[in-house]
């Protein structure tokens, strides 16, 4: 990335908040590797990223997440857990990505970033809800191993060309968010079935 104007730095967040939502220890060592080798600069403010005890415990966390999130049952406390972990980070991420901007912006950058991370993050668990109780774990290990790639995938591009990851982002975004509409409904739908053969019989 050449220049970070307003525009790019946005771009860059919804990205990177995008993936944090889904994996944020992936996205935080993604983006401290690549700084750290110098393949790409990024925004002042997250030089953090690039320190090598920073990419360690990113690394470390990052295992135990591949690992975890790929355990049917396991994986709903672990996601469950990570609200608290994703959405912040993600916010954090945001605000010192944003660093400089106005102070005005770099708070709508926070929130922003929090609430992207929020859905990504939301969606992801609702999809994983329904996939758990599959009494095979192929599914789950797939879906898990999945969404790795796409974190990782989308921190790349959104250092290289923020528009692009951005414009993924968004599609994944609005395609989760019409999944888990569609879930819902199909559960309330059975649901009331259920209820309404349980009134029959």
């Amino acid at each position: 990335m050449d220049a970070f104007t307003p525009a790019t730095i946005a771009a860059l967040i919804i990205a990177a908040s995008f993936a944090a939502g889904l994996n944020v220890y992936a996205t935080l060592l993604t983006l401290g590797i690549l700084a750290r080798v110098h393949w790409v600069d990024l925004p002042p403010g997250l030089e953090l990223l690039a320190n090598w005890w920073f990419i360690g415990i990113s690394g470390f966390m990052f295992a135990i997440e591949f690992v975890a999130d790929k355990v049917p049952a396991f994986d709903m406390i672990w996601n469950a857990l990570h609200t608290f972990v994703r959405v912040p980070v993600a916010a954090l991420l945001a605000y010192h990505a944003s660093a400089q901007l106005s102070p005005e912006m770099q708070a709508l950058a926070a929130v922003a970033g929090a609430g992207i991370a929020l859905v990504a993050h939301g969606s992801k668990t609702a999809i994983r809800a329904a996939v758990t109780p599959s009494p095979e774990p192929v599914s789950n290990i797939v879906l898990s191993t999945s969404e790795d790639f796409l974190a990782v995938g989308v921190t790349w591009l959104a250092t290289r060309h923020p528009w692009i990851a951005a414009s993924i982002a968004c599609f994944f975004l609005v395609l989760a968010v019409i999944t888990v509409r569609w879930l819902a409904g199909f559960i309330r739908r059975a649901w009331h079935r259920s209820n309404a053969t349980s009134a029959h019989s």
